[in-house]
């Protein structure tokens, strides 16, 4: 696996089955440096957090401890039934916490039921019970999009030039709907950050993050920027693309 030091952060470069073994060492690493009883890990969605929850029941990759002390979140999340095959949570508990049989009590969906501002303040409410007024996740776990979004902070969006206090808010997404989202705030509140991506599809996206001159509003991954010494982004070499950061 390749190492490169950037100004967003770390950045490893390898094998699919590489960068799964990474992330599961980084969040068992992160368990283990975290206060006990208040260790958060939040999931992101897409096919490449699927492929990795196949990879860790098959692989046992998670200790059996870390299974039954963690509280799981997701740093994003669609307004949607749990399940729907569109939920980030719903298909992490048919993909990962029911095989490795997560207990309920472990277990932190967003309510989707409540209108979606609601759902958002509910969500911060319970954040803030499980791991700490205003804490944040210790280990936070983002894909990216062809389009070079993250969570569900999209081009354009304004949560990405607006000031707010709020680790969470729900937006409206032209052709998405609502979305529930961590915010800029709420990113900057978490413990360690992995961009988990991989496929040629998100190579356009990384050279823009890496090498490109545009603003955040039009790549928001570039908000992660500012919290590049706790960031480690996971790429496979079709993702990291020709990027000429990531070429040696």
């Amino acid at each position: 696996m390749k190492t490169f030091t950037t100004d967003y952060g770390t950045v490893r470069v390898g094998a699919p089955e590489k960068l799964f073994a990474e992330l599961a060492r980084l969040g068992c690493e992160a368990w283990r440096g975290a206060e006990r009883g208040r260790f958060g890990w939040a999931l992101t969605g897409g096919s490449t957090p699927k492929a990795w929850y196949r990879w860790c029941v098959e692989q046992r990759a998670l200790p059996a401890e870390l299974l039954a002390e963690t509280h799981w979140f997701t740093s994003d999340e669609r307004c949607v039934p749990l399940a729907s095959e569109e939920s980030n949570f719903g298909n992490a508990a048919r993909h990962l916490l029911d095989p490795l049989r997560v207990p309920a009590d472990r277990r932190h969906p967003w309510a989707v039921d409540p209108a979606p501002d609601a759902a958002a303040s509910a969500y911060a409410r319970e954040c803030d019970s499980v791991l700490g007024v205003e804490r944040g996740f210790p280990f936070c776990v983002l894909g990216l999009g062809d389009d070079a979004h993250t969570a569900s902070l999209f081009p354009g969006s304004a949560l990405l030039g607006a000031a707010t206090n709020a680790s969470f808010a729900a937006l409206k997404v032209v052709g998405k709907g609502w979305r529930l989202t961590i915010t800029p705030t709420g990113l900057a509140a978490c413990g360690q950050i992995v961009v988990h991506a991989t496929g040629a599809a998100k190579a356009e996206a990384v050279r823009r993050v890496f090498a490109g001159a545009e603003p955040v509003v039009a790549v928001p991954a570039k908000i992660l920027k500012v919290l590049g010494p706790r960031t480690t982004w996971l790429l496979d070499e079709a993702a990291a693309g020709d990027c000429p950061v990531l070429r040696r």
